[in-house]
């Protein structure tokens, strides 16, 4: 008898709980996800995205005698660019010159030395 009870008493709770799940628009229940979409488009993908441009423009703009960082930490000036390959000679130390990707620039140490 007490069992008959309780599961009579939870079948008219879900049908409440239905009913005002069903009385919501579908917009409105999204817009948590929604929201938290906008939030992290804003403070992540947002600042990245020209992050990545920047990094482009400056592997772009360096020329021979610009001195540069690599991703490795190696410091050095640039010797050569092979713009079919995209590859830069850097000479690391006097007489010491390494071929590497253009994508491997870090950053600009100070711009050319005119030779």
């Amino acid at each position: 008898m007490f069992l008959d009870n309780l599961f009579v008493s939870m079948a008219y709770a879900q049908d409440a709980t239905e009913t005002i799940a069903e009385a919501q628009p579908i917009w409105l229940s999204m817009l948590p996800f929604i929201l938290i979409f906008a939030v992290f488009y804003f403070l992540v993908i947002r600042p990245q995205q020209k992050r990545l441009v920047e990094q482009d423009k400056l592997i772009r703009s360096v020329k021979p005698g610009d001195r540069v960082i690599l991703s490795g930490g190696i410091h050095g000036k640039i010797i050569k660019i092979d713009e079919t390959a995209a590859q830069v000679t850097v000479e690391i130390a006097s007489g010491v010159e390494i071929l590497i990707d253009r994508e491997a620039i870090l950053s600009l140490e100070n711009k050319s030395e005119s030779k």
